[in-house]
């Protein structure tokens, strides 16, 4: 049984073996198929409800604003969408239950705040997948505790197929959306590139997308160059003088942990200078995402109300997040390249690894650019202004 810890306390939950672990999506079976990225703990006893004055087991907002050096009222004036496939019927009250528990700001139909609809811009939405609702709290959730007075728009795809949700990214941009998560991915192919026009040509509009959960090694469409890239870290709380460290999340022997590598179809942007790999390299940036260190989720649809998440589908939206708080992204832009830009505005991930690679430096993280946690993670806003 989980006790409540005190009103105002952190509760990061131990670490765990990987099978206390449940991947909420199915590895893709087709290509153009994606998988969301969360994962579950299976180790923390879910609850239903909590008392008012009770702290969920996992980082809530006041951990990961104060892990990145973030605003407590963030986002405001901003419109953030999350891209999923499928139906969570329980987004919104989900939702509400998250934003109550911590003490944030009402974001509801009925107030103007959250707004819910299918790819085509309707209310006509998919049927229910508990996978993927369970993802669409993770991104609501992250979204609510980094930019807590941003708009939020869930734009719901017809199925997993990179067809629909790009669809769906596109909805998102046209219902004014100026940040734009995606919490999947899956194996590149040669109709990236094609892709790439087709969904993710949004200048001036910020949108990320998560590395993927399974150690080294590229996915599609965080490997487009019109995308920030979103690797993961383990968070953890110590007596620095930030009061907080990070490494990769992952082992050299591979298996559970971010994603990273160098494309073998994307072109490499032009403000993107490591010398290891001749096309785009993932990631640009990161944020927590080990289940180990996970964050405080409410789903009551695929879960059981209060649980641990992780996976780099906590990692996008939580960037995605960051750069509403910096403000909107001038006309014409590419956000992407933001970070580049302002690099020593970040916190720079310099111990871990996901796998075995060649040049190290893609899954190895070390001083500067890496792989696996890109130029590292935010400290402040500054880095995602431009």
């Amino acid at each position: 049984m989980t006790i409540a810890a005190p009103a105002g306390a952190s509760t990061t939950p131990t670490a765990h073996p990987q099978n206390d672990v449940k991947r909420l999506c199915s590895v893709p079976k087709s290509v153009g198929e994606m998988a969301c990225n969360a994962l579950e703990r299976t180790d923390v006893a879910q609850k239903l409800s909590l008392s008012p004055n009770a702290t969920p087991s996992g980082f809530g907002p006041k951990d990961l604003q104060g892990a990145y050096n973030l605003p407590s009222d963030g986002g405001s004036g901003q419109t953030v969408a999350i891209v999923d496939a499928q139906d969570d019927p329980n987004a919104e009250s989900d939702l509400a239950t998250y934003r109550s528990q911590y003490g944030l700001p009402a974001c509801s139909t009925a107030n103007g705040c959250f707004k819910k609809i299918d790819q085509n811009g309707g209310t006509t939405y998919p049927s229910a997948d508990s996978g993927w609702a369970g993802e669409i709290s993770l991104d609501l959730d992250m979204v609510s505790a980094i930019a807590p007075n941003a708009h939020i728009v869930l734009v719901e795809a017809n199925s997993a197929n990179m067809s629909d949700l790009g669809a769906a990214v596109n909805q998102a941009v046209k219902q004014g959306a100026g940040f734009v998560s995606n919490s999947y991915g899956g194996s590149e192919d040669s109709s990236d590139t094609s892709a790439d026009s087709s969904y993710f040509n949004h200048p001036g509009v910020v949108i990320t997308a998560s590395a993927g959960d399974s150690g080294y090694g590229v996915e599609y469409p965080a490997a487009s160059p019109g995308v920030t890239a979103v690797g993961g870290t383990s968070l953890k709380k110590d007596s620095s003088s930030r009061g907080w460290s990070e490494t990769v999340w992952g082992s050299s022997s591979g298996g559970e942990g971010t994603g990273s590598g160098c494309s073998q179809y994307e072109s490499k942007p032009s403000w993107q200078t490591d010398s290891g790999c001749s096309k785009r390299t993932v990631a640009d940036v990161s944020a927590v995402a080990d289940p180990s260190t996970g964050v405080a989720v409410y789903d009551s649809y695929q879960a059981s109300g209060w649980n641990v998440y992780g996976g780099t589908s906590a990692s996008s939206p939580i960037i995605a997040s960051v750069y509403a708080d910096a403000g909107k992204p001038s006309s014409g832009s590419n956000p992407a390249s933001f970070p580049y830009k302002n690099a020593s505005a970040l916190n720079d991930v310099t111990s871990g690894s996901n796998g075995s690679c060649s040049p190290s430096y893609l899954c190895n993280a070390g001083q500067g650019f890496d792989g696996p946690t890109g130029l590292g993670t935010p400290n402040g806003t500054t880095a995602f202004k431009g």
